[in-house]
């Protein structure tokens, strides 16, 4: 390949690798921006109070997912579905999930208070 044509392809391929390293932050950017619908969010729940105690008590080791900042919840839930925390239940629920569904379990869940707490 002449000179020329291997500069271009290096520049074309270092430009490919930038972009699909940023790629994997938008999610996750994306997800600071959206709000999540609270009451679409407690229609959801119901999936993650199967194991999470909606009174915010930890049972078995399934930790309280209740009262949490909604950027929090959305960082973590993200972090299971790009496979950054491993545990196979939470992977498999996170991948079923959309960022506008994840919002909303956000909102949701962080709306709730602790047991204990006087509700909003």
């Amino acid at each position: 390949m002449p000179a020329g044509r291997c500069e271009g392809f290096a520049r074309n391929a270092h430009l490919a690798a930038v972009l699909l390293s940023l790629a994997g932050f938008v999610p996750a950017a994306a997800s600071a921006e959206i709000k999540g619908d609270r009451e679409f969010g407690a229609y959801l729940s119901s999936q993650c109070t199967t194991c999470h105690q909606v009174s915010g008590r930890t049972v078995g080791g399934v930790p309280s997912i209740v009262a949490w900042p909604e950027d929090q919840f959305i960082a973590v839930i993200m972090s299971y579905k790009e496979g950054q925390r491993d545990n196979e239940t939470m992977r498999t629920i996170s991948h079923s999930l959309s960022l506008e569904e994840i919002a909303a379990l956000a909102a949701y869940f962080g709306s709730l208070k602790l047991a204990g707490q006087a509700q909003k």
